[in-house]
């Protein structure tokens, strides 16, 4: 299968590897994650990493995403991006591609907050902003007939189920990798569950519009 070109995706994505690489060869990969990590705990504790040049918490839902624990991590996250992302782009374009990345990173990072404020385990890596782009790619290429239910659309039953799939996904994998009774959404482990679940909803929401916008602006008379 032949991807399309995507400018846009291919950036973002050759920006991501080059940090990873930077950050990885200089041997500084746990020192990134603490100042450029995106921790729950410093929206409430400003202090927290007082005396240290670290990114500003407002900007650590993008900074984070440059910061990969390993090869395999950011090996995972690129083919996944670069597979989704360049069909997505092709629909949306460039603009709205790079909108839909940052909202997923935001969105992302808000439910891992909303889920555990206190933590402060840092959040690294690309999958929650990955993962508004996956949601758009499968609403724009999903080939399930979906039919209404009452008074909701088929555009809105198809949205609930893979938000539902997603979730259910994401709630297994939480539970394999929580290491024991002891584990949850909250505990951070090597996997961020709701980061995942976040960027996936951001990535639900805003496809529509997204579209809309799009096309609208294609569509604008020019004198």
């Amino acid at each position: 299968m032949k991807l399309p070109a995507g400018r846009m995706t291919n950036g973002i994505a050759a920006i991501t590897f080059v940090a990873f690489l930077l950050i990885y060869l200089a041997g500084q990969v746990d020192n990134a994650a603490i100042i450029a990590g995106f921790i729950p705990a410093r929206i409430e504790d400003g202090a927290l990493l007082a005396g240290m040049a670290a990114v500003p918490v407002w900007l650590t839902p993008i900074s984070c995403t440059l910061v990969h624990a390993n090869w395999l991590h950011v090996g995972f996250n690129l083919f996944m991006f670069l597979f989704c992302g360049r069909q997505v782009e092709q629909v949306l374009g460039k603009g709205a591609t790079l909108i839909l990345y940052v909202a997923g990173a935001y969105g992302a990072t808000a439910l891992q907050w909303a889920i555990d404020p206190h933590s402060p385990n840092p959040m690294v890596g690309a999958s929650g902003a990955i993962s508004a782009i996956i949601a758009t790619y499968a609403l724009l290429y999903s080939q399930q007939n979906v039919r209404r239910i009452g008074p909701l659309s088929a555009n809105l039953v198809r949205a609930l189920w893979l938000a539902a799939s997603w979730i259910g996904i994401q709630l297994m994998i939480g539970l394999a990798t929580s290491g024991g009774a002891g584990g949850g959404l909250g505990d951070l482990g090597q996997i961020a569950i709701a980061a995942h679940i976040g960027g996936f909803l951001v990535g639900l929401a805003l496809t529509r519009p997204l579209l809309l916008w799009r096309f609208r602006k294609k569509s604008q008379p020019q004198s």
